[in-house]
C-alpha cells in the first residue's frame, strides 16, 4: 500500500495515476472533493494535513512508502502562517507519523525555493547565471520569500526524521508544468500566456514537466531506491521568461506578450498592489518576491538525479504541447474534454 499526500495537487494527480498504472494499492488525503477525472481505484481519505490521529490511522502495516506532495505554493504576505502551517507543520506531522511505522520510506516532494535562489547568490550579477546544485546551503542572513522560507524548514523536518531513523528522499523540482487547475500554482503561467496579457517581466524560468517529476519520484523512491537522506533537484532546463510565454502562446495559438517591465516599473507595480490588498483584503496580483523574481539569473543542474537514475527530461516544446492541448480542451464552450 503506498499512501500519498496532496493527491488531488498537479504532482499528486499524476503520481496516483502512475502508481495505479503499476497496479499498485494507493490510500490518499484530501481535503477539497476528488475531482472526476482522478486515478480510479484510489482509496480516498478525507482530511486535514495537522490531523496527527488521521495521519496515525492512514498508515496501516501493510503501507511501504509515503509521498508527501502536499504544500502551499503562495507568495501573497496574507498567507505567511499558513505556509507555515501547511509546508512546515504538515510535513512535521508526516514525518511524525512515519518515524511511528519502522521500514516506511518517505519521499518527499520539496522546491528548489528551498535551496535558497538569487538571494544567496548576489555575487553572481545579471549577466553570469549561477548553476546552483544540491550542495547549496541556505543563508540565514539572507532575506527569502516566506514560501522558500516554509519550504526550507520542512525540508529540516524530513532532515530531522532522518537522524531518528527514518528513510527518506527528498526531491527539489522547479517550476513543475502540467494541465492542472487553471486557478493554481504553476498552470497560472499558461493561463497568463493564453490570455494575452500585453506585459512580461524579464528573468529566467527554470521548469520541468509534471510526468518527468512523477518518473522521477517513482525511480528514486520505488526502483532503485536512493540512499536515503539525499535530495535531489529536478528541473529540465531554463530560458528567458519572455521567451517562454512566446513558446507557450505559440502552442495555444494565442499572441504572446510583447512588453518587458521594467525594474522601476514593477517595483512601483508591487507597492501600489500591496497598497491595494492592504485597504481591500484582495490578494496582491504581483507582490515583492514575485516583481524581483529571475531578476538574478540562476540555473539548477540536473547532473545528480540524472546520474542516479539514468532518467532524461522533456524538452519545453514537447510539454507546452501537450498542455496546450489538454488545457484548451477544458476551457469553458470548448466542445471536447481530454482527461490525460
Amino acid at each position: 500500500m503506498i499512501f500519498v499526500t496532496g493527491g488531488t495537487g498537479l504532482i499528486g494527480s499524476f503520481l496516483l495515476r502512475a502508481l495505479r498504472a503499476r497496479g499498485l494499492a494507493v490510500r490518499a488525503l484530501h481535503r477539497g472533493a476528488v475531482p472526476p477525472q482522478a486515478a480510479p481505484g484510489v482509496e480516498w481519505l478525507a482530511g486535514d494535513l495537522l490531523d496527527t490521529d488521521l495521519l496515525r490511522a492512514a498508515l496501516t502495516p501493510d503501507v511501504t512508502h509515503v509521498f508527501h506532495c502536499a504544500g502551499l505554493v503562495s507568495y501573497a504576505p496574507q498567507d505567511e502562517d499558513l505556509l507555515l502551517s501547511v509546508n512546515v507543520q504538515g510535513t512535521a506531522a508526516v514525518v511524525d507519523a512515519c518515524l511511528e511505522k519502522p521500514g516506511i520510506r518517505l519521499a518527499h516532494v520539496s522546491s528548489v525555493a528551498a535551496l535558497g535562489g538569487p538571494a544567496t547568490h548576489k555575487e553572481s550579477g545579471p549577466a553570469q547565471p549561477l548553476t546552483v546544485t544540491e550542495a547549496s546551503t541556505w543563508d540565514l542572513g539572507a532575506a527569502h520569500p516566506a514560501y522558500a522560507t516554509s519550504k526550507y524548514l520542512g525540508e529540516l523536518e524530513v532532515w530531522r526524521g532522518v537522524a531518528e531513523g527514518l528513510s527518506a528522499v527528498i526531491v527539489n523540482p522547479s517550476v513543475v508544468l502540467g494541465p492542472g487547475d487553471w486557478d493554481r500554482s504553476s498552470t497560472r503561467l499558461l493561463r497568463y500566456a493564453h490570455q494575452q496579457h500585453l506585459f512580461y517581466t524579464r528573468g529566467l524560468i527554470n521548469f520541468v514537466d509534471v510526468r518527468d517529476v512523477v518518473a522521477q519520484l517513482l525511480a528514486l523512491a520505488l526502483d532503485e531506491p536512493a540512499p536515503s537522506g539525499e535530495r535531489y533537484i529536478l528541473s529540465a532546463e531554463a530560458l528567458p521568461l519572455a521567451d517562454f510565454f512566446r513558446q507557450a502562446a505559440a502552442a495555444m495559438q494565442r499572441r504572446p506578450p510583447l512588453l518587458a517591465v521594467p525594474d522601476w516599473a514593477a517595483e512601483i507595480i508591487w507597492r501600489l498592489e500591496h497598497a491595494r490588498a492592504v485597504v481591500t483584503g484582495a490578494r496582491p496580483l504581483i507582490t515583492k518576491d514575485t516583481a524581483r523574481a529571475g531578476r538574478l539569473p540562476v540555473v539548477y543542474s540536473h547532473t545528480k538525479v540524472q546520474s542516479v537514475t539514468g532518467l532524461g527530461f522533456r524538452p519545453l516544446t514537447d510539454t507546452l504541447a501537450w498542455c496546450a492541448a489538454e488545457l484548451t480542451a477544458n476551457l469553458p464552450g470548448s466542445a471536447a474534454v481530454i482527461v490525460s
